[in-house]
């Protein structure tokens, strides 16, 4: 079997897991690691290379898989990137990413490449799930709610902050809001109603506190929308507290197909590694990618325009004896 040639660019906590991901997919082959640090300075069994050299592997690299945030890194990573490579990436500032599409659209095009863009959970799955959702039951309303679990976009906004050393942002649902939409209740929330944020953070001796809690609660697309809670705590007590990457959510569409008669549709998440299962979902569709682009795809596409099979190493007929 010839295997699908996928390079990792970034090597925090998504490009560990994709790194992961990769090594158990039997159709792939992990070219390197590209990161913008000192490659001797990380510690993987892969091959580490400067990001810098990347374009020395043109023609050696079939998929390139973004793993960097969303706030800084991919606004500018991603559309260079995919003027030289196919690409995948879990862009998720959800109000954001009209723009960061076209941004990519433009870049792959020139390139002659194909681009998925917020391949993630949420956006990603949990968007295919409200399509899909939707579909079945136009008549009604969806909900989707996350946690509780740490953000990884949301706690890496706050680290972006002068003068902040770490933080973890948790993302917690209201249980009240969930059970009033499943009894069929007619609500309007806002983001407020649905989800509250609870922020630990690890400030630089002498920083102000004040000033780095008020960039936290008013930062547009992250927190001014919601009751956000900040707690400054030590290093030491966030390392052994605040470290574990779990995270959830759910996709709910409460419709009718009759008068009266109520459907409820939901696709729930329980995950003990958040960035591992976000890798998992990115490896997929880098999968797909390399088969759309085998068929001359180019340009940005979304999971929208992706055939579900095309994520599968399964053939054709293994899917429909297997799994159909």
């Amino acid at each position: 079997m010839e295997k699908i040639k996928v390079a990792i660019v970034g090597y925090g906590n998504l490009g560990k897991g994709a790194e992961k991901a990769i090594n158990l997919a039997e159709d792939m082959e992990l070219v390197g690691i590209f990161t913008r640090r000192e490659p001797k300075t990380i510690e993987s069994q892969s091959k580490v290379y400067s990001l810098e050299n990347i374009l020395d592997f043109k023609g050696e690299i079939d998929v390139c898989i973004l793993c960097g945030g969303s706030a800084t890194d991919l606004r500018s990573q991603g559309p260079e990137i995919a003027r030289h490579f196919n690409t995948v990436d879990s862009f998720d500032t959800h109000a954001k990413i009209p723009e960061y599409f076209n941004d990519i659209d433009l870049a792959a095009k020139e390139g002659n490449n194909l681009s998925i863009i917020s391949t993630g959970w949420d956006p990603g799955i949990f968007s295919m799930n409200r399509l899909l959702a939707q579909s079945i039951l136009p008549q009604g309303e969806t909900h989707t709610f996350w946690g509780e679990g740490v953000s990884q976009g949301h706690s890496d906004a706050i680290r972006r902050i002068d003068g902040v050393i770490d933080a973890t942002q948790y993302t917690v649902p209201i249980e009240e809001s969930i059970e009033r939409i499943k009894a069929g209740e007619k609500v309007n929330f806002t983001p407020r109603d649905k989800h509250k944020r609870i922020c630990y953070v690890v400030a630089e001796d002498g920083a102000d506190k004040e000033e780095i809690e008020f960039k936290i609660i008013t930062m547009p697309d992250y927190f001014v929308d919601y009751n956000t809670t900040v707690h400054f705590i030590s290093e030491e007590e966030l390392k052994k507290n605040h470290k574990k990457m779990v995270h959830g959510g759910r996709v709910l569409r409460i419709g009718e197909t009759s008068q009266a008669t109520k459907q409820v549709y939901e696709f729930k998440l329980d995950l003990d590694s958040n960035p591992e299962f976000t890798s998992s979902i990115n490896v997929a569709f880098a999968r797909a990618v390399y088969k759309m682009r085998q068929e001359g795809k180019i340009g940005a596409i979304t999971v929208f325009d992706v055939p579900i099979s095309y994520l599968s190493n399964l053939t054709a007929e293994e899917q429909r004896a297997k799994l159909l």
